[in-house]
């Protein structure tokens, strides 16, 4: 299966709104050997398999990211 180059991160907000993230592929492989996702800050990254898979990824010390509620390929 191939893989997106590009998905949304969608991470429930307590405000009304949930926050969306998009992630563009990487050249970086994670430790499951899947390809690292990442924002245009960098801040945000994450390890995800072509089954949709997520493991999030920290950034700078003393972070302590949360799962996202729902992974969404999009068409780059």
């Amino acid at each position: 299966m191939e893989q997106a180059e590009v998905y949304e991160l969608v991470f429930r907000a307590s405000a009304v709104e949930d926050d969306v993230v998009v992630v563009h592929r990487t050249e970086r492989a994670g430790a499951g050997g899947h390809p690292v996702y990442e924002d245009d800050s960098g801040i945000v990254r994450a390890e995800i398999s072509a089954g949709g898979e997520v493991r999030m990824l920290a950034s700078g010390g003393h972070q302590a990211p949360g799962m996202p509620v729902t992974v969404r390929p999009l068409a780059a």
